[in-house]
């Protein structure tokens, strides 16, 4: 009787032992704690800062996210920190725009949509810097940003003795956190930013340019991290687009991305989200909810208006060439679906990357998930779509691929549009309409853009070129108030 005691004592012992260490790992790495109230306080703010879910997998450690710029300058494009590469960052925030901190066990960084659709810019060169949300992200180098943390996982320097003293130069941790940190975080940090390398392979390769400011290769991410498709030789990065509107795109045989790659709205969000995340949704309620919110608020952002003046003259002469000219395919039954290659002319390099097989491959992907959309449109694509005009003023540079620097560039023959410039220069541009892309401040600022490379010819789209220079100002006098 007193041995079988004994027995029940120690099974005692041992789940009380269990329940604190179950309540402990729970505490310390799964809790999830809700962001701040402030986060929350405007719908603009939410779409800056709010989690889309994404910290849960891919997800920094906070303190080593913090650090690794002081420990590893070199391996960013220039000083400041991650300022350095383009992202846009509010006065007085902590983190960039489009970067989340949240608490799941410990404080994570992870990013939501703002980082590739926020415009950041500036009307004159001394006049503060203004943000547009849900625009194109002209400035963010997010290769350079993929390309940082892989570097830094890599250097032998990487290691807890290392980050944990970088860490104690700015912020103390509790001595649990130290031993969290040291067994734990640190290491699978490192071991999950390691097997991206091989993910991310392809925009390590020599014979492929840089991405530069305000671009991806989006179709590419989607096939060696959606699909795990074995990498080929193809390379089409292009602009981060505009998202205003969306509802724009709501009448039938309208299509998204430039090369009409996604049936509608829901679909793209849907994507983008799961590319963010990394992996399935670890919450699947709040993944779709996430979605649905994104869907309804970008359904209705409208897209600043012209800040400057504005000659009205001039912009009803502008509004008659537009319609002589420009109006067949950008407002008309044509604007929003796909024009054929033969008829733009301009770069293939896009298409290229994207076929009806690995939209196939991906529908199923999510669909095992359990997530129902329209998708990714199961057909080959024949061109790039004629797109909406809405704020296109600020949507510089011009191209699916970003190869014009300005609308005024864009009205120019193909052969005498800039062969190369800066992109990323937030620095707005009235008379050429456009971002500032030549100059020492341009080249301090920006990543210089080549036509002449892989992917980045400027061909094409030669309408209106033959305009006399009077109605070309005319011409974009009038777009500037679209």
């Amino acid at each position: 009787m007193k041995k079988t005691s004994k027995w029940y004592k120690w099974i005692a012992v041992l789940l009380v032992v269990v329940l604190i260490g179950g309540v402990f790992t729970w505490q310390q790495f799964f809790r999830v704690y809700p962001q701040p109230d402030w986060v929350f306080e405007s719908n603009t703010s939410r779409f800056k800062y709010g989690s889309i879910g994404g910290e849960h997998d891919a997800g920094i450690p906070y303190w080593i996210f913090v650090v690794l710029p002081r420990m590893f300058p070199e391996y960013l494009p220039g000083n400041g920190g991650y300022a350095a590469l383009g992202v846009p960052w509010e006065e007085g925030k902590e983190l960039p725009v489009g970067f989340v901190k949240k608490t799941i066990g410990f404080e994570r960084v992870g990013n939501n949509c703002a980082v590739c659709h926020t415009t950041q810019y500036r009307l004159f060169a001394d006049s503060s810097t203004r943000f547009a949300v849900a625009g194109a992200g002209h400035t963010a180098n997010i290769e350079g940003f993929f390309k940082f943390i892989i570097d830094c996982a890599k250097d032998p320097r990487f290691n807890p003795d290392n980050l944990l003293a970088e860490i104690a130069m700015v912020h103390e941790l509790s001595f649990v956190e130290t031993l969290i940190y040291r067994f734990v975080l640190i290491p699978i940090t490192k071991k999950r930013l390691l097997e991206r390398e091989a993910q991310f392979a392809w925009i390590y390769r020599h014979d492929f340019p840089d991405w530069g400011r305000g671009r991806d290769d989006a179709m590419n991410l989607t096939k060696y991290f959606m699909i795990g498709e074995p990498m080929d030789d193809t390379f089409g990065p292009t602009d981060m687009p505009s998202i205003w509107n969306l509802q724009k795109y709501d009448a039938p045989g309208r299509v998204m991305n430039w090369d009409g790659a996604t049936h509608d709205a829901y679909s793209v969000i849907m994507d983008s989200a799961l590319g963010l995340l990394g992996a399935e949704p670890h919450d699947e309620d709040d993944f779709l909810a996430q979605v649905d919110w994104l869907h309804d608020y970008l359904r209705n952002v409208k897209a600043p208006p012209y800040p400057l003046a504005v000659d009205n003259q001039q912009v009803q002469a502008g509004e008659q060439v537009f319609n002589q000219n420009c109006a067949s395919c950008h407002a008309s039954e044509r604007t929003g679906t796909p024009v054929p290659l033969a008829e733009i002319g301009t770069s293939a390099a896009r298409l290229e990357t994207w076929n009806k097989q690995a939209a196939i491959a991906a529908n199923r992907i999510v669909e095992d998930m359990g997530l129902q959309r329209k998708g990714l449109v199961e057909e080959t694509l024949i061109g790039y779509v004629a797109v909406h005009l809405d704020g296109i003023w600020l949507r510089a540079p011009y191209l699916h691929n970003g190869s014009v620097p300005t609308l005024w560039d864009l009205l120019q023959p193909a052969s005498e549009r800039p062969q190369t410039f800066y992109r990323g220069y937030d620095l707005f541009d009235p008379q050429r309409v456009g971002f500032v892309s030549q100059g020492e401040q341009a080249k301090r600022a920006g990543t210089l853009y080549d036509t002449r490379l892989r992917g980045n010819s400027n061909q094409g789209h030669e309408f209106g070129v033959t305009l006399s220079d009077e109605d070309k100002q005319a011409l974009i006098a009038y777009l500037k108030t679209q």
